[in-house]
């Protein structure tokens, strides 16, 4: 196994401090395409697909139960089509435990002992986690503007934080000069974090069995969720597991959306888009995402399609999923108001059915007082 430059098509032994080209691409694992798609019902957590996973049979696995997480209908009367997957439950509470887990098992294997990462919140609470229960110092950097909330639970696994002034885009500045000395255990540049979230699309099969959703709605900044899907399920159907592949659809905030402007125009390449307002979704502001021509690759691959939302769609779709029980951050609830896009301009039709990944916990959201709310009564 190697790491591969789509780019320039060199290939490298993997090695701690390499995470992108000389070129400056990002790499790619070339695997061993022998995997074994058996899974191991006994196993409760994503480790159950560990044969389809490109770690060392005697590593030590890095876990906190993550994954296998519930997928149930979020209107079950009157739109039994539409369902939401509650990747939001794992141990941290995102869907980046998924591919913190994989990651960390990875570089615990290589003998790393500190490592650097850049996140607005969920990533680096799972980095910071994951590398806690590995025995792994940990340095988060995020941007000074991070929900309070996600800061706090960074701090509480024991990692080192750093605040950056600025955007998302400054804090993957500072962090680069750290990953010169330290390995960077990035969500975004190292693909062993994507062999974590591709477990998605394995769970995804799994719980539907022979029949596949038409539909797989997330939020997409950098991207991990929507390439990780792209990954599982092509592997999944080049092995002849699944006949057909759901269409992959993807929302953005209309503040920095540089993916969907690419899908709108259908050009061959995705160009920056500055960040020129503030989003309710903090997670998926990305002025340009480091996977650039593989996003494009999975849209193409899966006929997929983009949609925006604006800061008023994600309050509402915030309100819908509270009024359903479900407490997810701004971030998740992009894909309530991009469902109905979707619908609108025909990309679902009303038969097909559609799952919507729900990515992170509301409990680490600074948006709590801006969600209208019940004045509660006081008894005396």
């Amino acid at each position: 196994m190697q790491y591969l430059c789509g780019t320039c098509n060199i290939a490298y032994i993997i090695s701690p401090l390499r995470y992108k080209c000389d070129c400056g691409s990002p790499l790619t694992l070339n695997k061993d395409t022998s995997y074994s798609y058996q899974w191991d019902d006994s196993t409760p957590s994503l480790w159950r697909y560990r044969d389809a996973l490109p770690i060392p049979a005697d590593a030590d696995i890095v876990t906190l139960g993550e994954g296998i997480t519930p997928i149930v209908p979020l209107y079950p009367i009157e739109n039994p089509k539409h369902f939401v997957k509650l990747d939001y439950l794992c141990p941290t509470g995102s869907y980046k435990d998924r591919g913190a887990s994989v990651l960390l098992t990875h570089l615990k294997a290589m003998g790393v002992d500190a490592v650097v990462e850049d996140s607005s919140g969920n990533a680096g609470a799972a980095i910071a986690a994951y590398s806690a229960r590995a025995g792994i110092h940990c340095t988060i950097y995020c941007p000074d503007s991070t929900s309070e909330g996600k800061l706090k639970q960074i701090s509480a696994y024991g990692a080192s934080l750093k605040l950056v002034q600025g955007n998302r885009a400054a804090t993957t500045e500072a962090v680069q000069l750290a990953a010169d000395n330290t390995c960077y255990a990035s969500h975004n540049w190292n693909p062993f974090f994507l062999e974590g979230t591709k477990t998605l699309a394995f769970e995804i099969t799994e719980q539907f069995g022979d029949s596949l959703p038409q539909h797989i709605i997330c939020p997409v900044g950098f991207g991990s969720i929507y390439l990780g899907l792209y990954l599982g399920f092509s592997e999944l159907y080049d092995a002849g597991v699944i006949d057909r592949v759901p269409r992959l659809l993807g929302v953005q905030p209309a503040t920095c959306c540089p993916i969907y402007n690419a899908y709108r125009d259908k050009t061959a390449t995705i160009s920056r888009m500055p960040q020129t307002a503030q989003t309710f979704a903090e997670g998926i502001t990305a002025e340009l995402p480091v996977r650039s021509e593989m996003l494009l690759d999975a849209i193409r691959f899966s006929d997929g399609a983009f949609a925006t939302v604006d800061n008023a769609d994600i309050l509402a779709g915030t309100r819908t999923l509270a009024e359903q029980g479900i407490y997810v951050e701004p971030t998740s609830a992009v894909v309530i108001n991009g469902y109905e896009k979707f619908r609108h301009d025909g990309v679902i039709q009303d038969d097909d059915v559609t799952v919507s990944i729900l990515t992170g916990s509301g409990l680490k959201s600074n948006l709590v007082g801006r969600v209208e709310a019940r004045n509660p009564t006081r008894v005396d």
